[in-house]
């Protein structure tokens, strides 16, 4: 078997600790000490995430959409693949080595996603994005951390809370839709979506997609 090579390694804005690159072959992993936050073999959730948040503002002229995180680029990929060639895509990374990497190693895996005319690469905090607009979006798309109950950083629970959750309800046109992605379920954070105003649906999703995997879940929040 070939052995894993660490090409990288980048620090997290915020004492959230260092990423670390690896490649075995043509598999990359994205590690957070002992953690694999990523791995190029299992992108099926991520891809859900686009494709069913999309589905939601399909037919929307313009469709604005926002991605937290970019990570190996299978939620920009899928998003990109769903909407229209009127559409606009931010995407919100906050660790600019993770671009770096998306332009230089991990070059193939994203396929020129980052220089498609209707992305634009936003290097910075998701959270201060959110709350700096009003009625912007018609999609938010969060995959930042490891859902819900942070692992990277502290402050991503800002995201999560109901201030995060106001904000980014505030930050949605009418009929927007908030999609997050998580490694696990977690009810209160069912309960705070309902709890600021969202119509709330949970579904359960494969890593790996129809091919199996770890089970993870995905929060579909529309704002009425």
């Amino acid at each position: 078997m070939l052995p894993w090579i660490e090409l990288d390694r980048a620090t997290i804005p915020g004492d959230g600790g260092a990423l670390r690159l690896k490649r075995r072959g043509s598999e990359f992993s994205i590690m957070l000490g002992a953690t694999e936050l990523m791995n190029s073999r299992l992108s099926g959730s991520e891809e859900a995430l686009a494709t069913l948040g999309c589905e939601r503002i399909a037919g929307r002229k313009g469709a604005s959409v926002l991605i937290g995180g970019l990570g190996m680029g299978f939620t920009l990929r899928a998003a990109l693949g769903a909407l229209a060639d009127d559409a606009h895509v931010v995407v919100a990374e906050l660790v600019p080595a993770i671009v770096d990497w998306a332009r230089g190693p991990m070059a193939d895996l994203h396929n020129g996603t980052l220089d498609d005319p209707r992305v634009k690469i936003h290097v910075g905090d998701v959270g201060a994005l959110i709350r700096s607009t009003k009625a912007a979006y018609d999609a938010i798309l969060l995959d930042v951390d490891n859902g819900p109950d942070g692992l990277t950083r502290a402050s991503n629970d800002s995201l999560y809370d109901h201030n995060g959750l106001r904000a980014a309800k505030s930050a949605l046109r009418a009929g927007g839709v908030l999609g997050v992605w998580s490694s696990a379920p977690d009810d209160a954070f069912t309960r705070r979506l309902r709890d600021v105003g969202f119509a709330t649906d949970e579904v359960r999703v494969r890593a790996n997609g129809k091919r199996g995997g770890a089970r993870h879940v995905l929060w579909m929040a529309t704002k009425g």
